[in-house]
């Protein structure tokens, strides 16, 4: 099937059928649905190698995601795909563990014009490596957010938004406020953690740190607190995932939930509000995270020269019952 067949069954012009191809914002919403219903009616494939050729665009976005599996990591991506979507993108998602080894893999693809650009997730202990591998090439940095590279970046206030999930909990009458913490390598690990002890009580903090963000392993530093001669009244853990083993094991020992201890999450990923009881938390714009990261790292595909931007979008304490 030819774009010139798509353009006959539209209406349209086959310079109409091109723009909408290409992802132009410029065609109005109901002539770009018209030619998306043509496209799908004739099953219309564009030679992608062709486009390229012709354009000196793959069309194609880089994605290095720490870890797939935190349920944080999978809104933004859905963020991401969407918004790419939307701008005639299509994205190639890298599970990199935060390893060097599997992403310059994957970026070498940028020097082989495989992808446009790049959106990373990784941590912060890794950009040394990235902007070594990454060179002049378009990037993003999503939720690890260094002003100190010359990548542009999207990310929230950690440090302001754990100080407000400390001050909720005193404020809610919790006096041995512990943390559950994970990787330092992440500058939000190190952000929030620097934001629980500016606002915990000097004379009563206790950090337990995890190899992961997994809920196993909220269940293993909930009970490593508990081994204290003194255990928390309440927990602020950095994600939900963790949060949600901490309430796990809580419920394992027959610990009441918040009368026994107070148990905070972070991130508000959707099965926060259906654990039992609802996790309170920060709540960050996972969705907004992954779309702002596109339309920044099209704005510099488009033009290279453009200044780079360290954009800090807003979080929201989301009160529910575990506090």
């Amino acid at each position: 099937m030819s774009i010139e067949k798509v353009a006959r069954i539209a209406g349209v012009s086959t310079a109409t059928v091109s723009r909408v191809l290409n992802g132009n914002p410029a065609v109005k919403a109901d002539t770009r649905d018209k030619v998306l219903a043509a496209i799908e009616a004739c099953e219309y494939r564009p030679n992608l190698l062709a486009r390229q050729l012709r354009t000196s665009r793959s069309r194609m976005l880089l994605v290095l995601v720490s870890n797939i599996t935190n349920p944080f990591c999978a809104r933004v991506v859905r963020g991401i795909e969407e918004e790419a979507e939307k701008q005639g993108y299509h994205i190639l998602l890298c599970n990199s563990e935060s390893r060097l080894t599997r992403e310059s893999a994957y970026l070498r693809l940028l020097s082989g014009k495989v992808v446009d650009g790049v959106i990373t997730m990784d941590a912060i202990s890794c950009l040394p490596g990235l902007t070594t591998l990454i060179g002049d090439s378009p990037w993003v940095q999503c939720g690890e957010g260094d002003p100190g590279y010359r990548a542009s970046s999207v990310t929230i206030d950690n440090f302001k938004a754990a100080a407000a999930a400390v001050e909720h909990l005193a404020a809610s009458g919790y006096q041995r406020i512990a943390l559950i913490n994970g990787d330092l390598r992440y500058l939000y690990s190190q952000q929030r953690e620097a934001g629980y002890r500016a606002a915990c009580d000097k004379n009563w903090q206790a950090v337990v740190y995890t190899d992961s963000l997994e809920y196993q392993a909220g269940v293993q530093a909930m009970a490593e607190l508990f081994t204290l001669p003194e255990p928390p009244d309440a927990v602020f853990a950095i994600s939900d995932a963790l949060a949600g083993g901490a309430l796990h094991y809580a419920h394992q020992q027959g610990l009441r939930v918040p009368e026994d201890v107070a148990i905070m999450g972070f991130d508000g990923v959707p099965f926060g509000s259906v654990t039992y009881p609802p996790l309170t938390t920060i709540e960050q714009p996972m969705h907004q995270l992954g779309v702002r990261s596109v339309q920044l790292l099209l704005e510099r595909i488009d033009n290279p020269e453009v200044e780079t931007v360290n954009e800090i979008l807003d979080w929201k304490l989301v009160v529910r019952g575990s506090v």
